[in-house]
């Protein structure tokens, strides 16, 4: 996996100051799309040991809240099984800091049900580490700079760990 960019102090994409990983691949192309170089996946460079222990050392600081992973596409069947690993080292490491992670695929469409179209082996795995996914792919004509977090008025932001105790509340 290739990542475009790692900002160590971020405060646009995700509640309080954070570091963001943009990876490299998405098969969407969202017409419009902020970043668009990521699109590529040999787009910029190698997501290595050293780099991901890079992230880890800056997600450290006590005013860091968490992790932002966006791209590109983290959902790509090719950035979900080395994000899968990494996420996991993160909530390891850091299990008080929250992880955001945006995605032009629908949750609950194209994540969480087995015939999703971006769902594989570690898609659960994946989602299990993150608190907030934005998910929605990123439309023109409802582009809203009001928006806290997001680019368009169909994208939803989604605390997961919400929504899966109202799934388990349902269930009882």
């Amino acid at each position: 996996m290739n990542y475009g960019e790692i900002k160590k102090t971020d405060i646009a994409n995700g509640e309080g100051v954070r570091v963001t990983l943009f990876v490299s691949g998405c098969k969407i192309h969202c017409p419009g799309c902020f970043n668009s170089c990521t699109w590529d996946f040999e787009y910029g460079n190698p997501f290595t040991p050293e780099v991901q222990e890079e992230v880890i050392q800056s997600l450290k600081p006590e005013y860091i809240s968490g992790l932002t992973v966006l791209g590109g596409e983290p959902f790509e069947l090719e950035n979900q099984k080395e994000l899968v690993k990494f996420l996991s080292l993160v909530k390891r490491t850091y299990p008080e800091k929250t992880i955001w992670c945006y995605t032009g695929y629908i949750y609950d469409v194209d994540l969480l049900p087995s015939d999703g179209k971006r769902h594989c082996d570690v898609t659960e795995e994946m989602l299990s580490y993150i608190d907030v996914l934005v998910d929605g792919p990123f439309m023109q004509d409802l582009k809203d700079i009001t928006l806290k977090f997001r680019g368009s008025r169909n994208q939803r932001i989604l605390e997961l760990k919400k929504l899966k105790d109202y799934s388990s509340s349902q269930e009882k």
